[in-house]
Formats: structure tokens, sequence, C-alpha cells
């Protein structure tokens, strides 16, 4: 299940490529129209900025840009900086499971992986605009 991280870095995401040709845009505008608390916006946009999806500028009309074009970000790629792994089971996100060659469901489990990260690659920020 994606958490409230994964999709607060989405709306966060979008809203910004809305707001692109406005200038920066300031979390505290971000928390009023989206109604979400703005301590918690910091922890994800840091995650963000770090990961360099994000560029942020200071001073009294500072905030944050995309760094790209909205169809150069891919809701997967959005996705793993908030939440990490998107693997349905744990089994899935690495080897760490030794009775995987002989459990019935871990190809099941790893054929959805496949179709989730499939579908979330194939999505860019500029479907949901």
């Amino acid at each position: 299940m994606i958490s409230t991280k994964g999709r607060y870095a989405l709306m966060i995401m979008t809203y910004i490529a809305e707001h692109q040709g406005d200038g920066p845009v300031s979390l505290k505008d971000i928390a009023e129209k989206k109604g979400m608390g703005i301590k918690y916006l910091e922890i994800i946009v840091a995650s963000l900025n770090k990961a360099g999806l994000l560029e942020s500028s200071r001073g009294k009309n500072g905030g944050y840009r995309l760094n790209k074009a909205p169809e150069e970000y891919t809701l997967s790629s959005i996705l793993h900086v908030a939440e990490g792994s998107l693997a349905p089971v744990a089994c899935v996100e690495s080897d760490c499971c030794d009775n995987a060659p002989n459990c019935k469901t871990h190809k099941m489990w790893c054929e959805l992986d496949e179709l989730i990260e499939n579908y979330l690659s194939s999505k860019t920020l500029s479907d949901i605009l």
C-alpha cells in the first residue's frame, strides 16, 4: 500500500508543476491550498529536493520548482523517493527469502511487482496534469 508520504509526494509535485509559471512555490502555499501539515511537507520536500527532483530557492520569494518538465518525471521515480520500495510483499524486494525457489506464490508476487512498476513507470507527472 502506498502511504500518505507517497500520496503527498505526488500531490506536492503536481501542485508545483501546475504553478511552475508563477515562480517558486512555497511550502506554506501548498500546505494552505492542500490542507497538509507544513512539518510533514518539509520532510517530504527535503527528500524530493535531495533526490534532485526539485530545486529550492531561499528568501522572501523563495520556494520550490521542478528541475525538469513534468513529462520527464515518472510516477515511479517520485514514489520511489517517497516510499523506497513499492514491492507488494517483502520477499520481492530482494533475495531475502530462502524459500523463494520452493514457494508456490513467489512468482505471482514478482509478476505483480513488475506490473505495478511498469504501470507507474509508464505514467508521468504531465499525465496527472
